[in-house]
């Protein structure tokens, strides 16, 4: 790997692992609407102009059903989901359920395969997953209802869905035209859920920062990263970030916020990782790109 595709894989690592962080902070005084509706207008109006300039938007033309399917199950949906949940669990947490997407999405791809047989070692990752999916939720959710562990859950399946839905039917579109047209159509769908749900008094100075941080840094500026990423380094090869961020995200809700990482985490965490790696595994020989997820 060259400096330059090092400098953007610890780049994306970083502006993919702390929006958690930011959800948290951000749900002290807006509701999940009003967060989602703050984050995606103000990434689309950055990233709509990039993408006309560049000729992207065009070509979305005529493909109007995949990419509100694509919008709802990738944004819509599983940021309004993962805002909710963290208003009752931690951040850190949120984060190492989430890093069940590879396990979700081996799943998947798997149950697509008709009439195909599972190998040992997918049959064994995805055992492995799901027992550190058990770990994490039954030792580590002290205080937390099922709601949240099922929202994220509904997280983690969007997530995992939402890459499957833009290969099959988006794939040959311009990426930065889809993320901006998707972005675009997820705000305009919020602005008349978000506009009854907005605070009677002016929000913090830090929640206002984090709405900032969210949308201009882990949405717009992190999917440029992203792309160019992909160019540097190709898109099987980038996909490893789904593996880091987790716990990138762990580290600064314990630093941040003072939140706690139990050995319970930790063996939760190491059970989906290992889980994930072995039922997602290719040989070379059949290897080829695939999409990776959207962040949180």
């Amino acid at each position: 790997m060259s400096r330059r595709g090092l400098a953007l894989f610890a780049a994306m690592c970083v502006v993919w692992g702390i929006p958690y962080l930011f959800i948290k902070i951000a749900v002290r005084d807006l509701s999940p609407a009003a967060l989602v509706l703050g984050r995606t207008s103000i990434a689309a109006l950055l990233l709509l102009p990039i993408a006309a300039r560049r000729g992207s938007l065009r070509p979305l033309l005529g493909h109007t059903a995949p990419l509100v399917a694509f919008a709802a199950t990738e944004i819509a949906v599983p940021w309004w989901l993962l805002a909710k949940a963290e208003t009752q669990i931690s951040s850190s947490l949120t984060a190492l359920l989430i890093a069940a997407v590879p396990l979700i999405g081996a799943a998947l791809a798997l149950a697509a395969r008709h009439g195909e047989r599972l190998g040992v070692r997918a049959v064994s990752g995805l055992g492995l997953g799901m027992a550190g999916v058990a770990t994490l939720v039954g030792l580590d959710t002290a205080g937390a209802g099922a709601a949240p562990i099922a929202e994220v859950g509904g997280v983690a399946f969007c997530y995992a869905l939402g890459p499957i839905l833009l290969d099959r039917y988006l794939g040959d579109l311009p990426a930065i035209g889809v993320i901006a047209g998707s972005l675009a159509l997820a705000a305009l769908v919020y602005i008349p859920i978000a506009v009854t749900q907005l605070p009677d008094h002016t929000p913090s100075a830090e929640v206002l920062t984090a709405v900032g941080v969210l949308a201009v840094v882990c949405t717009a500026l992190a999917f440029l990263l992203f792309f160019a990423l992909i160019a540097n380094i190709g898109p099987v090869r980038a996909t490893v970030i789904t593996y880091v961020n987790p716990a990138v995200a762990a580290v600064a809700g314990i630093a941040f916020l003072g939140e706690s990482f139990t050995v319970g985490m930790a063996i939760g965490f190491a059970l989906v990782l290992a889980g994930s790696a072995l039922a997602t595994h290719r040989s070379k020989a059949a290897a080829t790109p695939e999409p990776s997820s959207a962040p949180a």
